[in-house]
């Protein structure tokens, strides 16, 4: 069975339906799929996703593009993490794409997840973008690597995935590994000790090559699991296990 670690069902695009991609995970060999929160108040949606679904689990977090949203304190993440089906913090980091101002509160947003996470003992999802060495090194101040997590949607050079690695995280890639012009992060995922990749969609986004430029949805990290096996001359069987047991290992909240 395939897990799709990070994807946003909760998203326009796919909540309205529903139940038509969840019977395309099913019929993919998709077994999970980790649904991710983004914002505070939009946190219930994602979490009655997953208590509709057995198959299905959530996160708890602000995305450091969300700048107009309600700002929780540790507290406050942690008593949202005290749940069942909530196995994450995240997704949370820095972002410096939008934000090139390098904003002071995207840091102390970051700080804040990383103290919840190692307060409830739940991992991190981390996000970043344009902002490699100031997220590694608030990892490392924050003890991050106490409490561990995945690189979403790697898009880094070795050098980041390295450090990253260094601190006990995971390294997860979505459809953006299968991209023509992604040569750099193709070398990245040869490279990457199997025994901490994740797979993901990112969906309702970054489809991967066959269906690039539609709206994304978690059937379709298989192809991303394709690629990562083509890659590393592997068959996709052991692919599929490694990235499972994988998920297992760090998402250790995760019950089936």
């Amino acid at each position: 069975m395939f897990i799709d670690s990070h994807c946003h069902l909760d998203f326009p695009d796919l909540i309205a339906r529903e139940s038509e991609v969840l019977a395309s995970m099913e019929a993919h060999g998709v077994a999970h799929a980790l649904c991710i929160s983004v914002k505070i108040e939009d946190f219930p949606r994602v979490r009655a996703l997953a208590e509709r679904h057995s198959h299905l689990w959530a996160s708890v977090g602000v995305h450091p593009d969300n700048a107009e949203c309600h700002e929780p304190d540790e507290a406050e993440l942690v008593a949202l993490a005290d749940h069942d089906k909530v196995i994450a913090i995240g997704e949370t980091g820095l972002d410096y794409y939008w934000n090139k101002d390098e904003p002071e509160w995207q840091r102390e947003r970051f700080r804040t997840h990383i103290r919840a996470a190692r307060a409830c003992g739940k991992p991190l999802i981390v996000h970043t973008r344009s902002a490699a060495a100031d997220t590694l090194r608030l990892m490392r101040e924050e003890g991050a690597a106490e409490v561990g997590g995945v690189m979403h949607c790697f898009t880094e050079s070795w050098e980041v995935a390295e450090a990253a690695l260094d601190l006990g995280f995971y390294i997860s890639f979505s459809g953006i590994v299968t991209f023509r012009n992604a040569k750099d992060l193709k070398e990245v995922a040869k490279r990457v000790p199997l025994e901490r990749i994740l797979i993901e969609t990112d969906s309702p986004y970054l489809a991967p090559v066959p269906h690039r430029g539609k709206t994304n949805e978690p059937a379709w990290v298989v192809h991303v699991a394709e690629e990562i096996a083509r890659l590393r001359d592997e068959p996709l069987e052991r692919i599929e296990q490694a990235t499972t047991e994988n998920f297992f290992r760090l998402f250790r909240h995760a019950h089936t």
